[in-house]
């Protein structure tokens, strides 16, 4: 049978049917801070080992990075434009609303077009992240303001961070994976 374009590209793993490993990594992700199999987890449960290294980095990465969750979730949707990642848009653009981004910015990162954050820090990441992506390095001046601003470790933590969700995203569109059943943020 032919793949349609759009459909996942993987079977679902059915838990009645899960190896034991796949099963392990399953009750670690339920049972944790996320608490669902949202996102890239039903394509990484095909590789339980890399499921569950995958799944702890990004425990990590979204909860305990010492960044705010509008900071977290600003640095996410900005990978996911970039990545043009439709789950992962779709997934953290309301978790980013609920936690004080605003929308008409969020819209100009969806659209890879320049925002204007009234707030240095959320300007700041958009900075970093739009320079990392472009030219694949940090300038000094802009290195030296954001290790000045959020300090080593959690400069370290937003690189690690960004890795992930490139990850994330890279998983998402291979495997054409989706989020519910709304429209899709970006074309193709």
């Amino acid at each position: 049978m032919e793949q349609k374009a759009g459909e996942p590209r993987l079977p679902v793993v059915d838990v009645a049917t899960a190896s034991p490993e796949q099963k392990r990594v399953l009750d670690d992700i339920l049972n944790g801070p996320r608490g669902n199999l949202a996102g890239p987890f039903l394509s990484w449960i095909h590789s339980p080992e890399l499921a569950q290294h995958a799944q702890k980095l990004g425990a990590f990465c979204r909860y305990h990075t010492k960044l705010s969750l509008r900071l977290s979730e600003l640095a996410i949707l900005c990978t996911a434009s970039k990545w043009r990642a439709q789950a992962e848009w779709q997934i953290h653009y309301p978790i980013g609303i609920d936690a004080g981004l605003d929308e008409r910015n969020i819209e100009l990162v969806r659209l890879g077009k320049e925002p204007k954050f009234a707030l240095r820090e959320e300007q700041l990441i958009w900075e970093l992240v739009e320079e990392l992506y472009e030219t694949k390095r940090i300038s000094e001046p802009l290195y030296k303001e954001a290790e000045q601003y959020f300090g080593v470790e959690v400069l370290v933590n937003l690189v690690g961070l960004l890795g992930y969700y490139a990850l994330v995203a890279m998983t998402l569109n291979v495997f054409q994976v989706r989020h519910g059943d709304g429209p899709l943020p970006f074309e193709g």
